[in-house]
């Protein structure tokens, strides 16, 4: 008999470093690893389809740093005691990117192979002329890339490896592979179970027809729609839930442009409805999917509980400038009482930073905000040159200065200069931008809204309280958070000394008791608030101007609409819609 080899492949998404230069990870993360899914998903099929020969005999484990230890050693050990094996950072971000570099240096150093793939090395080559420095460090220590996607490529970059024969670069940026009727995104359950809520991830699609400026999407996965068919989303939901799960991120940038989002809603109606699948779904869209006949009340029906949007502004002139003009503030109102109306939580992204924003303008917008619009959650970014976006390439062409540490583009830094605001008023305005909107008499209001529409005041609640103690307890945005923060004294970043024992262990344990005191005392205080509301016998009777119905009369009354920019964003919509009629007759 011929005894069988063993390869052992070992798939990690890193975490990236806080601001101590500790891994940021949870015992029980948010956001699940749509990319960690893909790739395992991917080497599944190449287990299955024996592509490294009868005789050989593929190991698989996959790990997501922002719940999961990475001990070096244990990766180590899992390499060689099989035959031979590799080890791939997936999905790997820019913040992520000097985490994976010190991940890599101590496997190089044991010659064990070692690739990374992900936004970060694919967004770079799509943008930059020049090798990116950090690229470059990881090819130098002899490290493989990986640009592109690993659809129809992944068997062959096993094969290489096998046969010792792994390039310095993979580059398929020119030629983003088809995704219909590929293997099916998943992890294993325990693997899921350590995010919270137990929520896996898939995306139905990729790709996005808009072209933002501060976005790396449209520069790696493309402009044009590359979907799963609804048939391909029918066997990954059966798949989880045959694992027993049941709450899913479709990670898509922009459903709503899922050319396939009607037929894939009606798919997962069918699950819920006929063959009563418990199942539920968070989306991201565009201010514009309201538009769409029947999307929202489908996407109630297939079971959106959550839904991230981007509003990004309310200024018009900041949302032109960054090649936002699919946003129009007349659309917002219209917008989120429609999400309203289907009781459906609604995260908004605001970014900070716009050239003609000052710590009076965004403050005062923030206020308009809270009055004017039925949002639920609001959450803030810095606007970041990422790598791999059209502002990141400007700047770089013209010289000017951008951080270089990549740890700190996570879109909760600061990284480059403002033309209005200094670096330290623009971090003191991101801080009370945050504190103006989640103020105690705000969340209450956020909370009676969502009684009076039939959005869960619950859920609401736990997610107010969630984004409050990230910034304020955790020092983390809201979308790096987790349940009890888990530090692991070696696991800091090359550049620093490891801490004493004698020294970290007694801090780190303090630390974490305080920190718990305060999110006790955080749950308690907004309990109260949400008590309050719960007992008002009126609660359901609850109405304020952002509930109000849209009115034809609101450009002339609501604040929203009363600045500067506004009102030259109105008048170009007037002419342009009277060159419009003029046509037609």
């Amino acid at each position: 008999m011929t005894t069988k080899k063993r390869f052992s492949l070992v798939l990690i998404k890193p975490s990236h470093y806080d601001e101590d230069g500790y891994v940021i990870q949870w015992f029980r993360s948010a956001i699940p690893a749509n990319s960690l899914a893909c790739l395992y998903g991917l080497a599944l099929e190449c287990r299955d389809e024996k592509i490294l020969g009868e005789n050989v005999e593929l190991e698989i484990q996959a790990f997501d740093e922002t719940n999961t230890n990475i001990g070096i050693p244990k990766i180590i050990s899992l390499i060689e005691a099989a035959d031979d094996g590799m080890v791939m950072l997936v999905g790997v971000q820019s913040n992520q990117f000097p985490r994976a570099l010190d991940i890599a240096r101590p496997l190089r150093a044991k010659n064990i192979k070692v690739a990374i793939g992900g936004f970060h090395v694919s967004g770079t080559m799509a943008m930059l002329r020049e090798r990116d420095a950090h690229v470059q460090a990881a090819l130098d220590m002899g490290v493989t890339l990986f640009a592109g996607e690993a659809e129809g490529r992944f068997g062959q970059v096993l094969k290489d490896a096998f046969e010792q024969k792994l390039p310095d670069i993979y580059n398929f940026m020119d030629d983003l592979p088809n995704i219909e009727n590929v293997a099916t995104p998943l992890l294993p359950a325990e693997r899921v179970h350590l995010t919270a809520g137990a929520t896996t991830s898939f995306d139905a699609g990729r790709g996005c027809p808009f072209s933002c400026s501060f976005c790396t999407i449209i520069n790696v996965q493309g402009r044009k729609s590359r979907r799963r068919s609804p048939a391909d989303i029918e066997r990954i939901v059966r798949a989880n839930v045959a694992q027993g799960l049941h709450s899913f991120f479709i990670t898509d940038d922009n459903f709503a442009r899922n050319k396939d989002w009607e037929v894939i809603l009606d798919k997962l109606i069918d699950l819920r409805e006929v063959e009563k699948l418990k199942i539920s779904f968070i989306i991201q869209v565009d201010t514009l999917c309201h538009k769409i006949p029947n999307f929202i009340e489908k996407c109630k029906r297939a079971g959106i509980k959550r839904v991230f949007i981007g509003l990004e502004n309310i200024n018009p002139d900041s949302l032109l400038g960054a090649s936002k003009r699919q946003n129009k503030i007349t659309d917002y109102r219209a917008m989120l009482l429609a999400w309203k109306k289907a009781g459906i939580v609604t995260y908004c992204g605001y970014i900070l930073g716009f050239p003609n924003d000052t710590q009076e303008s965004v403050l005062r917008d923030i206020e308009i905000i809270k009055k004017e619009l039925p949002v639920d959650l609001l959450e803030f970014f810095y606007l970041t040159p990422l790598p791999g976006s059209a502002d990141h390439k400007r700047l770089h062409e013209n010289g000017i200065e951008m951080d270089a540490d990549l740890n700190k583009y996570d879109l909760n830094h600061a990284v480059t200069a403002h033309p209005k605001m200094s670096k330290e008023n623009w971090e003191e305005t991101y801080r009370k931008a945050w504190k103006t909107y989640y103020t105690d008499e705000h969340i209450e209001t956020v909370l009676r809204r969502a009684i009076a529409t039939g959005t869960s005041p619950g859920k609401t609640m736990f997610f107010i309280t969630w984004f409050n103690g990230c910034i304020d307890i955790e020092g983390i945005h809201p979308l790096e958070g987790g349940f009890l923060r888990r530090k692991h004294r070696t696991s800091r970043r090359s550049n620093l000394p490891l801490e004493n024992p004698l020294l970290f262990y007694p801090k780190t344990f303090l630390e974490t008791l305080w920190k718990q005191i305060r999110w006790i005392t955080l749950y308690s205080r907004l309990r109260l608030i949400y008590r309050k509301v719960r007992k008002d016998p009126k609660k359901h009777e609850y109405m304020d101007l952002a509930l109000e119905p849209v009115t034809e009369n609101e450009i002339e009354t609501r604040e929203l609409f009363q600045s500067e920019a506004a009102h030259n964003f109105l008048d170009k919509i007037n002419r342009n819609e009277k060159a419009r009629q003029g046509e037609t007759v």
